[in-house]
């Protein structure tokens, strides 16, 4: 069957068009996003203003219209941190069924790391042994690590790219106080968490997903997307720790002028290295291997598990 998954996420509205039965890999089939940036559309309150409410509106509605034309005959639609925590959460998702007809369902913090994990188990399979997993979206970080499907540890923190960039890094290029003073937030929040992980001994491989480690590791060296889904991509600690500095030193515009960075993304870039740096500091991870699937592949493959055992 042809499936698809809508994602209101912190960042993008992402249709992601897969042909899909139980059992075998989800074939993309087509992808439809529109930059939204949900994370940074929050007023004083915490509220999704009525201008931030009706683009969504506008841009489901968008969505719905691409998954028709694509012959999507089972539409996943379900949103992450940016509406989870907005304090009208209730009113922004009723206006959003009222007028598309999309009932989007809210996924926790923790619902979002399971999903990711299990997404990257099925791509590395079981011979990788216990998975240590680290995403960073636009709203949130989760953090997952387990043996099986399932992990046996999750969590997620408040410590998304577009999140930190709009709340702590108003500069471009950020002055250093800003960033001196974001580094010991991100590392207390993740030091809060880190014997969730420790207790279970050392991972045997560790993933990073997200847009944010595969711009990270691009500059870094590792190979271009035109590549291929199957060429390995890693980004090395060392490496990232010689590149935040430089990262903060430079412009949005700069960044935007780096290989793998695209022009949307360039101004959270900063934010997202000094969680990763820290990630992999904390948890004395040396390199993380990129996995192609993610969030939505999760998605996706806990659908088509719930079908072939209907």
């Amino acid at each position: 069957m042809r499936l698809g998954v809508l994602d209101v996420g912190s960042n993008t509205v992402h249709l992601l068009v897969v042909d899909a039965h139980p059992g075998a890999r989800p074939l993309p089939a087509h992808s439809h996003k529109a930059e939204l940036r949900l994370a940074q559309l929050l007023d004083g309150n915490g509220a999704i203003g009525p201008d931030g409410v009706e683009k969504l509106v506008g841009v489901v509605q968008g969505a719905l219209q691409a998954a028709e034309d694509k012959g999507v005959e089972d539409l996943v639609p379900f949103a992450t941190s940016a509406v989870r925590e907005a304090s009208n959460a209730d009113d922004v998702l009723s206006r959003v069924q009222a007028e598309t007809g999309v009932e989007l369902q809210v996924l926790t913090g923790a619902e979002e790391a399971r999903l990711t994990f299990l997404a990257a188990r099925r791509w590395f399979g079981w011979s990788a042994g216990k998975l240590l997993v680290l995403d960073i979206g636009g709203g949130s970080l989760e953090i997952a690590y387990g043996i099986d499907e399932e992990p046996d540890a999750a969590v997620s923190l408040p410590l998304g790219a577009g999140r930190l960039t709009a709340g702590w890094l108003p500069g471009d290029p950020p002055s250093a106080d800003d960033i001196r003073a974001l580094r010991r937030h991100v590392r207390a929040e993740i030091a809060r968490t880190v014997g969730e992980f420790s207790r279970f001994g050392a991972p045997d491989h560790v993933v990073a997903t997200s847009k944010t480690f595969k711009q990270l590791a691009r500059i870094a060296g590792a190979a271009r997307s035109a590549e291929g889904l199957y060429v390995q991509r890693e980004l090395k600690r060392d490496s990232l720790e010689t590149w935040v500095p430089r990262l903060a030193a430079m412009s949005t515009a700069q960044r935007s002028a780096l290989p793998g960075v695209s022009e949307g993304r360039a101004n959270q870039l900063v934010a997202g290295a000094l969680v990763a740096e820290a990630a992999m500091d904390l948890l004395e991870v040396e390199s993380v291997e990129v996995c192609p699937w993610a969030l939505r592949e999760g998605v996706i493959l806990r659908r088509l598990d719930h079908m072939g055992s209907a």
